[in-house]
Order: structure tokens, then sequence, then C-alpha cells
């Protein structure tokens, strides 16, 4: 390992431009020290900052804790990047030995009583006479130490550290069990007379992914994260069909070698006694607690009438599938759920004389990044992509673009990590290697990453539709970082709450089917010809074709995650009880429909018990409505204007949580709550 910190690259900040992580110089041995330095680094400026005899101020004590972890933030945010987009044996080994010690120290900072009691007297002293966005930091940091537990008694502060400590432990291990668990999950196939149905290019990327896993057999079948899988709509083979499915509902329910419920039910139970422990029913309440939702009663308000809408749709979707199917497989064929995706798919071709491998070759994901997601981007908000290939990075497939504003200023560095590969977890998501701040002097590093096939060397990589929307949902998350014009580091970005994180999002996915947009990155990807119009509209317009289940797999899984958090402590279910209460819990609220099963069972709910998404998977949903009402609000000022896209930059993108954020939402659409009633609306409902 490489002790020497002075030789260490991660120590300083970078000499590239914009401060961009030099990976041509990191090595795996750096990031131990680094951290660990960091951690030090940090506590000896808050060792500073309590021993100073001046009267606290916010200069003195909240600007001084902002800054006190520079280092960790710049290392950090560059390592867990890693964890999650390239996790090698040595960065595991890595995060194993440093997650131990990043939980002490948070639980350290957290329950340090004289830094408590120095922010405390700014907060009473200072508060009011402060403004802005200094005003908001102090406001954000007293309340983050009151929600960690600064209040509490010294008892209940130390059996909060040994939850914290276990949470911590317990995060770890899930991931690295659950993308081992979903490696291990692959569907070996031994002929491609089984593989009937798919296109040559899913047959080559089936040989592919079999090759890169030892080749066991001829082809394999990968599991991605969601319980369905999006090749069960093609496969003729019925089954194959099931051994797809079953593969993906049981990869971690302890059916197959792995079993995740043991961590499951530990962290519930712990979650649980940290929401008791601060005066909380339960975890679901003093997680909502700082959400614009607020409580779970306003949740479960929002769910049920959701559902009480959907569910007559889904059931005649669900009866219109089986029979059709029943023309083919006889009056006897009992529809089961690794044939829905098949018959649905047979069924939206015969009606629109469309499948999916007529407009795939039409999504090339070059085009789609640089004619769409970049384009539209140009077009509402005047940004410029210049790509970067001097900036290194960490894996070969990953591309860097210079954005730069209308007026030719530079604002950020834009990563794309697009292809699947073993050592990527499941998923899309978007994060940085370094947020935007003024006080910092410091341009936000933005990456998206996704899962995507990688075509065969030689071949345009090519995306499905929903993988085009996945590219456009990323990058609004992106777009709320690169815009980003605040003071403060804490403030900065996608650093709001998470019913709000996902609206800029999925907003940015209602500029995908815009026809200036669409006609721009839909180009064949071997002709170049832009795809035939009666095509493009037999596709848009059977988009929200049976839009019931799209709907029910995510309130199904919405609902899992709150069944999980409004538990007492004492009520939370053991391990071998977990699949029996994940059916009781979806049956109770009218959900239990094996035709429409969870986005994410339980199993391999990641977002929950691996992300920060704990009583907040309703987030996506809640959000929904608000990109909605955003969306009609463009469409009716003129989606592709650059007035409209200012506004939304002044208004929302720019402002991190430095504002209130509904207020923002009401300034931007005139709305004075948000219109649920769009949503169904506006998916087809």
């Amino acid at each position: 390992m490489a002790t020497n910190t002075n030789d260490n690259p991660l120590m300083h900040p970078s000499t590239l431009p914009f401060g961009a992580p030099d990976f041509n110089k990191i090595k795996y041995e750096h990031y131990l020290p680094a951290l660990q330095a960091g951690i030090a680094q940090q506590r000896a400026a808050v060792k500073r900052i309590v021993e100073n005899k001046a009267k606290p101020t916010f200069a003195n004590t909240i600007l001084a804790y902002e800054e006190s972890g520079n280092l960790l933030d710049r290392v950090s945010s560059i390592f867990f990047c890693l964890t999650s987009s390239d996790k090698t044996k040595e960065i595991a080994e890595t995060e194993k030995a440093i997650m131990p010690e990043l939980t002490a120290l948070e639980n350290e900072l957290s329950f340090n009583q004289k830094l408590w009691e120095r922010v405390k007297y700014v907060y009473d002293h200072e508060y009011k006479k402060l403004k802005g966005e200094d005003k908001r930091l102090l406001e954000e940091t007293y309340k983050s130490f009151v929600r960690s537990g600064a209040n509490l008694a010294a008892d209940k502060k130390k059996r909060m550290e040994t939850i914290n400590n276990r949470i911590s432990e317990l995060q770890q291990d899930w991931g690295n069990l659950l993308p081992e668990a979903t490696n291990s999950s692959v569907v070996w196939v031994n002929s491609k007379e089984e593989l009937a149905g798919l296109s040559d290019a899913d047959i080559a990327q089936c040989k592919k992914d079999a090759e890169s896993r030892g080749s066991k057999t001829p082809y394999c079948i990968v599991i991605v994260n969601t319980t369905q899988q999006p090749i069960l709509a093609s496969l003729d083979n019925r089954e194959l069909r099931r051994r797809v499915y079953e593969a993906s509902v049981h990869r971690a329910d302890g059916t197959r070698s792995f079993n995740t419920f043991p961590i499951v039910s530990e962290m519930a139970k712990l979650r649980a006694m940290k929401g008791e422990l601060m005066g909380y029913k339960d975890y679901a309440s003093y997680s909502l607690d700082k959400t614009m939702a607020k409580n779970t009663n306003n949740v479960y308000a929002f769910l049920k009438n959701l559902i009480a809408s959907y569910k007559p749709i889904a059931d005649a979707e669900t009866a219109e599938i089986e029979k059709y199917a029943q023309k083919s497989m006889g009056a006897d064929f009992k529809l089961q759920p690794y044939d829905r995706f098949y018959y649905s798919a047979k069924m939206k071709k015969e009606k629109y004389n469309l499948s999916e491998d007529d407009v795939k070759p039409y999504f090339n994901v070059d085009s789609v990044l640089v004619n769409g997601v970049f384009y539209a981007a140009h077009r509402v908000y005047g940004l410029n992509f210049k790509p970067r290939t001097d900036i290194p990075t960490y894996h070969p497939d990953m591309k860097v673009f210079e954005v730069s504003d209308k007026n030719g200023k530079t604002i950020a560095l834009f990563y794309v990590d697009y292809f699947r590969r073993p050592t990527k977890r499941g998923g899309a998501w978007m994060s940085s290697f370094a947020k935007q701040s003024t006080y910092r002097h410091q341009l936000p590093l933005i990456y998206n990453v996704c899962n995507m096939a990688k075509a065969p060397e030689g071949q345009p990589s090519l995306a499905s539709w929903d993988e085009v929307c996945t590219m456009f949902h990323e990058f609004g998350h992106a777009l709320h970082g690169i815009l980003s014009n605040c003071k403060y580091n804490t403030l900065s970005g996608t650093a709001v709450p998470r019913d709000f994180v996902e609206m800029p999002s999925q907003f940015n996915e209602s500029f995908a089917p815009i026809s200036e947009v669409f006609d721009h990155y839909a180009k064949h990807a071997t002709t170049g010809q832009a795809m035939p119009a009666d095509l493009k509209e037999k596709m848009l317009s059977s988009i929200n074709y049976q839009a019931a289940y799209a709907l029910g797999e995510n309130l199904a899984a919405t609902c899992l995650d709150m069944a999980w958090h409004v538990l007492p402590s004492k009520d939370v279910p053991l391990a071998s009880e977990a699949n029996a209460f994940e059916a009781k819990a979806l049956k109770e609220i009218g959900l239990l429909d094996s035709q429409v099963p969870p986005r994410y069972s339980t199993s391999y709910f990641n977002h929950v018990w691996g992300g920060g998404y704990a009583a907040g998977y309703y987030s996506y949903l809640w959000t929904e409505v608000l990109a909605v009402n955003i969306a009609n609000f463009f469409e009716k000022n003129g989606a592709l204007k650059p007035a409209t896209g200012q506004a939304m930059r002044d208004k929302i993108l720019s402002k991190g949580y430095t504002v209130d954020l509904m207020k923002a939402f009401s300034d931007l659409t005139g709305l004075k709550a948000p219109d649920a009633s769009a949503l169904l609306k506006a998916r087809g409902m």
C-alpha cells in the first residue's frame, strides 16, 4: 500500500483543467491513505473550531465547519463513484477497510457536544440577522445536528452511535452481496435455437455475455436490476422465459445461493429503533419530517388515491392480454408473469404493427446523447458540449464533455459511463466528482452512469426507448448539478429533499418525444436516415400502451418500502418471515397481483437497502406530478423557447436548496399546489 501521502495524487487538488480527477495517476492503493488523511484533517479542523476561545459566530463556526472536510469531500466523491461504477476486488477491500472509520467520524461529529453547543449558539444569536444563503446554511447545519441526535441524552447518543455503526456495516454487506447475487443469476443457454425471437444483435450480445463470464454455455441471459426483464418481450421459448423470470425474482431471497433477507430484517429493525430514539413512532415518520410530503398520512393518501384509479385499468389490461394469448394458446391458457411482456409485445405489434426491433436501429446511443440529450439542452438552456479526449477516466468506456454556456463560458465537465460490466451495480444514476460552489471556486464535475449493452467492436450500440428515456432522465439530474449557481457546497445542485430531487430528471424526459428533438436524434445507425414518419407516429402513439403496468409496478415497490418503514421495532419480521410479510403488505393495500409484481422486490430493492431512499421511494411518483405540471407549463409557454428554459434555470435548476422548493415550484408554474390529476392524464390513463 502507498504510505507516502506526498506522492499520493489524491492528497492535492488536481492540476488538470477544472480540477478533474487524474485517473492516469490515481491507483487503487492511493484511496485508503487519502481517505484516512481526509478524516484526520477534518478531525483536526473541528478540534480547532471547538477549542476556539472566541465567541461562536457564523464565520468561525458554521463556515469553518462547512470547509472542515474539503479533502475528504474531494477524495470520497471520487472513491464512491468507483464503489458503484467499477467495484474491483481492490476497491471492495478498500471500502471494507474505510467504512468503519467514516462511520466513526460521522458519529463523532454528530455527537460532538462542544461543536453542537457552538452551532446552537450561532443559531440562537445570528439566525434572524443573517440573509440569503448564509441564513440557509446555518438553518440546514443546525437541523442536521438535531436530526442526527445532538439533543439526545448521553445514553441515547451512545445507542444511536451503535445503531449507525451497524447500519453502515449492513449497507456495505448489501452493496457487496446484491451485485454478486445478480451476476450469479445469469441464465445459461445451450443453443441459439432456444433464443428464438431475439434479434441477431441480441443473440450476439448473449454470446458476448457468456464469453465474458467464462463460457459455461455458448450463450447466457444477464439479469438486470428490475423484476421484469425486458428480454422477456421477445423470447419465444416459454420455458426459457420462466427460467429468466424466476432467476430475477429469486436472485437474492435464499431460494438460490444468496439471501439478503437477514440484512433487510436487521436494517429495518435498526432504522425503526433510530426513529424511536428520535421520538418518532417509526422510521418513516422520522425520515419524512424533512421532506415536502411531511408525514406518512400524506404519503398514503397520495398513494391510495392513485391505487384507486389504477386498479380497474390494470385488471382490464391483464384480462385483455390473457384473452389475446388464448387466441393462439387455447382457452385454458393461464397467463403467467413471465408471459405478460411477451404477449403484450405481440398484441402491441398487432395493434400498431410495431416491435422494439423496428425502432431500436434508430436509437444509436451516441446519436441519442449528442443529437438528442445535448441538442435539447442547447435549445432550451443555451448549453454547448465539446468532447474532451484529454481528460482521463476510470474506464475506457467513459466519455468526457466540456460544458459551456451560451456566452461561451465554461461551466462544467460532464462524464458519461453508459455500458454495463460485472464490476458495475445495476441501474442508472447521476453524481459528481465535485459539486459546484462559488465559495470554493469549484465548477461542477458531473457524471451519469447507465447499464446498457455495449455492441460488439465495430457495431453501433443501440438503445431501447426505455433506455433513451433513462438517458434523458439521468441528464436531468446532471443539469441540476451543471446549472447550479450556489455559494456553498452543502446547498448546491441536487442537495434537495428526495421528494424534489427526482423532479428535474423526470421533467427532462419530456423532451425525448418532442418532434424537433426526436427527429434530430432518431436516425438509423447504419444509413443515417431519419425514422420514417409512419414508424415515428406509431412508436410515439404506443408510448402509453398499457400504461397501468408501469404505474402498478412502481406503486407496489413504493408500498413495500413504506410497509417496512412504518413498523415499530418490535414488529419488524424476521428474515424467515420476510417473503410472507411482503405478500401480506401488498395484499392489505390492494396490490398483491402476480401479473404486476413490484418493480423491485424486497430482497433486491437497492434504492431502499443500499441507497438513500428508505421510506422515500414514493418520491418518484410524487415528483412525477411536479414534473408533469412543469412540462405542461413548458408546453404552454414554448417547450424549446430559451425564455422558458431560462425561467426554469433561474427559479429552480440554479437554486439548489437555497430556496423554499414549493414556493419555487409555484413561482415557476403559477400553481398554488401540485396538480396530481395531471399524472394519470400524462400516462395516458
